[in-house]
């Protein structure tokens, strides 16, 4: 397979880079002056928490790794993590509906009847508790497209699975079935084809990729294995579908990306590759595509045009992918784009095509570095802004777009949540909108591991690695 020469970001224009931009609001302020009543030094340093949810869920006894929102009913969120500090502790997971969480008024407080009273946030209860792991839950996801399964992966190699029937103002929960092929389940993503209804695949420490499909009516085989592969020498590090679900594309620490032909859509219309699986292919071997260091985070645009890998040193490949129209089939796999912007390793990536006239594709980089660096596909993936110290110096853990706007998500090990508006002279000169705190931060135990916003970004729900949920509202 030929590839056109690859694009350095080295080579770009400083016109075509935007402004860096610094942010180093504090998380936690301290006073650790404080004295007591009769001019003595307290022993105990008091620690003033920034707490701005409107609603809290603090069951879980240790660390959370996992959050998933269900497709149709987005007030139901999925979180998983571990049951206890202990290493040989099992994995737990619990079912909340966050549309118990009041709204806070819109006036400031000063205009409230009491201003002494100040708002409180919401005790969240649990619905249901996801048990049967005996390692930690570290990935979940809902079947699409009605959200009918719940599926969850743990470091013990287990996929476990729960029928959700959803009523108003109830759900209830009913187990499936399990499944144990791997040593360790990396990722789990649920396939949007509406052929291939409640699918998901999922990526292993072993480097194996496995895709089943859910069947509650075969009681002795629920889970069904469609695919199986194993060209990744080294563990499976992300995995993402096409949108409109007929390939899959996944990466490894081996730093090779694979993109699939599941369902043979592909091999349909002469475009496959020479080993008859998967549609592009691209290893270390390849000097342009090496990574030192391997692949971690991967996402495809809204148009399954190309998908985009980040790794190591902060490195970020973009490659095109096949387009499978009856009328116009072409391969894929030309290397588009070879961006080294970032100090460290690119472990988020983000994606979003703008409602506007003409849309814009933007690509998003979070690194382990604390910045945030956006790529603008339509300008060869110049830099359009380089957000320095996003997250101050922890990482970057995870982004998403609010669906089809120029607001970019973000959170970290800081413990914040913020959102950006990237459009040129955004809300502020920093772009920053939004800035939520009430997790412990401070890097390792205090993070936030993930979040959820559903289609608009009005709530967002994060889990934190201390171990609780919270509700922002925007």
């Amino acid at each position: 397979m030929s590839h056109p020469e690859e694009v350095d970001d080295d080579l770009l224009d400083l016109e075509d880079a935007a402004e860096e931009i610094e942010n180093s609001a504090d998380d936690i302020a301290m006073d650790s002056d404080a004295e007591d009543e009769g001019g003595e030094e307290d022993e105990d340093e008091e620690v003033l928490l920034q707490n701005d949810s409107i609603a809290y869920f603090d069951l879980p006894p240790d660390s959370l790794f996992t959050i998933a929102q269900h497709p149709v009913h987005p007030s139901l969120v999925a979180v998983g993590g571990s049951a206890g500090p202990q290493e040989d502790a099992p994995g737990a997971g619990w079912l909340l509906d966050t549309s118990a969480a009041a709204s806070r008024p819109v006036l400031p407080a000063s205009y409230a009847s009491n201003p002494a009273e100040t708002p409180k946030s919401t005790q969240l209860d649990s619905l249901f508790a996801l048990e049967g792991h005996t390692d930690s839950i570290n990935t979940l996801a809902w079947t699409l497209p009605r959200g009918e399964f719940l599926v969850s992966g743990g470091l013990d190699g287990r996929v476990k699975v729960w029928k959700a029937d959803t009523r108003p103002g109830a759900v209830e929960m009913t187990p499936v079935g399990d499944a144990q092929e791997v040593e360790e389940v990396n990722w789990i993503s649920p396939c949007p084809s509406p052929n291939h209804q409640n699918t998901v695949a999922l990526g292993a420490s072993d480097g194996s990729v496995w895709v089943y499909t859910i069947d509650a009516s075969d009681a002795s085989n629920p889970l069904q294995i469609v695919q199986s592969y194993f060209l990744h020498t080294a563990p499976c590090t992300a995995g993402a579908w096409t949108p409109d679900g007929h390939l899959l594309a996944t990466v490894s620490e081996d730093s090779s990306l694979y993109v699939w032909d599941v369902w043979g859509d592909a091999a349909a219309r002469n475009v496959t590759g020479e080993n008859g699986m998967t549609v592009v292919s691209l290893t270390g071997e390849d000097q342009r595509f090496e990574v030192d260091g391997g692949l971690y985070s991967i996402v495809i645009d809204p148009k399954g045009s190309f998908v985009a890998t980040g790794g190591a040193g902060g490195a970020v490949k973009v490659v095109s992918l096949p387009r499978l129209s009856a009328a116009d089939a072409t391969a894929g796999g030309q290397i588009l784009a070879s961006l080294h912007t970032q100090g460290d390793s690119v472990e988020s990536l983000a994606v979003s095509l703008t409602a506007t006239t003409p849309p814009t594709t933007l690509l998003a980089a979070g690194s382990v570095d604390g910045s945030i660096c956006v790529y603008d596909a339509a300008r060869r993936f110049a830099v359009r802004r380089h957000i320095a110290a996003a997250h101050e110096d922890h990482s970057v853990v995870r982004l998403e777009f609010v669906k089809n706007t120029w607001l970019l998500t973000s959170c970290g090990m800081d413990g914040v949540v913020r959102r950006w508006d990237l459009r040129s002279g955004g809300a502020t000169d920093r772009g920053l909108v939004n800035e939520w705190k009430g997790h412990r931060g401070g890097g390792e135990g205090g993070g936030v591991m993930g979040f959820v916003q559903g289609e608009t970004g009005e709530r967002v729900v994060t889990a934190g690695d201390d171990g609780v949920v919270l509700v922002f509202e925007a």
